[in-house]
């Protein structure tokens, strides 16, 4: 074995080529991404690799290569499980030949996530077994076992990292990894197509499962009771349990520990010892209750069970060594130490803002201005870099649901209050992952709205990984480019504009012209992300003729802008992309192009 310093989400992935795997597919998301492209950058031969159109695609992908017996991997963040949610549910009760795990990192927080969704939740919903690593370590260890159980049982199997898990790093002692096991090929069997009778009996089948699966996830090392004699005691799951044997270790606290890493189904055996000797539990998990409840309805009644229902500890947001350490002492009637140091300041707030230069910024402007005679004009976003527009001075993004659903939701508002404009922002990523279907709708319906694609021609919030528009694959060969006007024309939109967004009056005319169509309209908004293009050898600066009225940061907000102590303009060289954005907006043409003072 070799040892080598892993991330997480690096050390899942090559936990999963050690167990060999020949096909992995996902869709990029925070804080999952990197396991794919670790993948990508080992490059194992044999082993397909695919960033796919989104997560309901990734799971039917390696739901079929694992149906020919191959093991599949299938990567996403915790609210892309709400995509993929609909062929998970019946892939329970068929089931697959080949392992299959499907990873799906959790965020609480949440840090770039709409929701703290939790994933061993949707596990239980679906009667499916999951594994909750509390390290990088056993993360890797944890992936292994995972598709062993798959295979053993026919079922697809959870691995819920959390940001904690995905994003630190430990050292890992790495098998080498195994050759891409060849898939036996698919056999044909009445089985594979889901009807209700087949159904009916499966999910009978799938009941049962789960008392094996607590049997069996008895003899797990990833399950184990440590320490303690005292009647008080400890459950805890995931990233937690690095914590709170900290502070046990810490403070010497004699206290019983459940190390839980299958928190559903409960491991049996274990569970019932455990109960059997303590006095009482807390229990320590970030997000649902899911180990609680459990252990409620095992107890029953004979046990005290504290957590998140008792309100002896929260339930949102990460937990951490201090909150934990906290309602330990409160757990054991002990007092609370006093700080040794003064606490430190809070840090200063930094919200996050559009890059300067970035063209999504140069669109929203333009549509601000496209749309300032309209009696009304709600701007519905979406998921991306783009979502930053709701911030001030823009103000362009008034609502944001999920993937997708800026198209629809103007749809809604359109049907509710006929006369106001709608426009929907939508990148070129999330237009493929699920925008199409409401731009059908739209043009079935008749809807009057207007459709603003933000093609920057990456996946960017993620990491700049491709996506059907940009003509590579995961891997970084060719593939086919699709056209988002060509997509648009097949829906039926019968009004599309294409447009350079840092082309500042042919942009507007553009959205105007877009606006005014009754029915539904596109402009595709085209220019590269900044982070893909070279520093230009030209910036822009403020000459004396400035006047000192500020519309060059009002109204945009680039962060290359600032005011000095006397109020004039000052352009940060180092910043400034030269985009030109701010020098339309001077009303003096004060913003001319050239060398940088200094």
């Amino acid at each position: 074995m070799a040892v080598k310093v892993c991330m997480g989400n690096e050390a899942i992935a090559l936990g999963a080529l050690a167990a060999g795997i020949k096909v992995a597919a996902g869709y990029p998301g925070t804080p999952s991404t990197e396991i794919i492209e670790t993948l990508v950058a080992v490059r194992h031969p044999g082993v397909k690799v695919q960033w796919s159109t989104n997560e309901k695609v990734a799971l039917e992908v390696a739901a079929g290569a694992a149906y020919s017996g191959a093991r599949t991997l299938c990567t996403m963040k915790q609210v892309g499980l709400n995509v993929a949610s609909d062929p998970l549910m019946s892939l329970a009760y068929i089931g697959i030949r080949g392992g299959m795990v499907i990873a799906v990192a959790d965020d609480p927080g949440p840090w770039s996530s709409q929701t703290e969704q939790d994933t061993r939740s949707f596990a239980k919903h679906a009667n499916l077994p999951v594994f909750d690593p509390s390290s990088p370590e056993e993360a890797y260890e944890m992936v292994q076992a995972a598709y062993e159980l798959s295979e053993t049982y026919a079922l697809p199997v959870f691995l819920r990292p959390t940001t904690r898990v995905c994003h630190a790093s430990a050292d890992v002692e790495l098998r080498d990894p195994a050759p891409a096991r060849e898939a036996p090929g698919f056999e044909k069997r009445p089985e594979w197509c889901i009807f209700p009778a087949l159904s009916y009996r499966r999910h009978g089948e799938l009941e049962v499962k789960q008392n094996e699966l607590a049997r069996t996830f008895d003899e797990l090392p990833f399950n184990r009771i440590e320490g303690g004699k005292a009647g008080a005691a400890v459950a805890v799951s995931g990233v937690s349990y690095l914590y709170a044997k900290e502070v046990i270790r810490e403070l010497g606290l004699d206290v019983k520990l459940f190390k839980i890493g299958t928190p559903y189904p409960l491991p049996e055996k274990l569970t019932r010892e455990f109960l059997g000797s303590v006095d009482s539990v807390l229990v320590i998990e970030e997000l649902d209750p899911v180990v609680e409840e459990q252990l409620l309805i095992a107890a029953a009644g004979k046990t005290p069970i504290l957590g998140k229902r008792s309100g002896d500890m929260p339930w949102n947001g990460e937990y951490s060594y201090e909150l934990i350490k906290k309602a330990l002492l409160k757990y054991l009637g002990m007092a609370a130490e006093k700080a040794d140091a003064a606490e430190l300041p809070p840090l200063p707030v930094r919200p996050p803002v559009l890059c300067a230069g970035c063209p999504h910024r140069a669109s929203f402007y333009e549509a601000k201005v496209a749309t300032k005679d309209c009696e009304k004009a709600v701007y519905c976003g979406d998921i991306g870099c783009y979502t930053l527009g709701n911030a001030a001075p823009l103000n362009m993004v008034d609502t944001c649901l999920c993937m997708g659903a800026g198209i629809t939701i103007a749809q809604g508002l359109a049907l509710a209050e006929p006369g106001t404009k709608c426009l929907a922002f939508i990148g070129d990523s999330t237009f493929f992952h699920t925008g199409i279907p409401g731009v059908i709708n739209a043009v079935y319906q008749g809807t009057d709205i207007t459709m603003i694609i933000l093609d920057n021609r990456t996946t960017a919030m993620t990491g700049h990984q491709p996506h059907p528009g940009t003509g590579k694959r995961a891997l970084g060969d060719d593939a086919p480019a699709l056209d988002i006007e060509t997509i648009l024309r097949g829906c039926g939109v019968r009004h599309i504009s294409k447009v350079d967004p840092f082309d500042y009056e042919n942009a507007v005319a553009a959205m105007r012209e877009a606006v005014s169509f009754p029915g539904p309209s596109a402009v595709i908004a085209e220019a590269p992300c900044i982070a893909h293009i070279k520093k230009p050898a030209t910036v822009h600066f403020v000459d004396d003729k400035c006047i000192k009225c500020g519309r060059c940061i009002r109204e945009i907000g680039c962060p290359a802008i600032t005011p000095d102590e006397a109020g004039r303009a000052v352009i940060n060289g180092s910043l400034c992309t030269d985009c030109a954005l701010c020098a339309n907006l001077c009303p003096v043409r004060a913003i001319k192009r050239g060398e940088i003072d200094g």
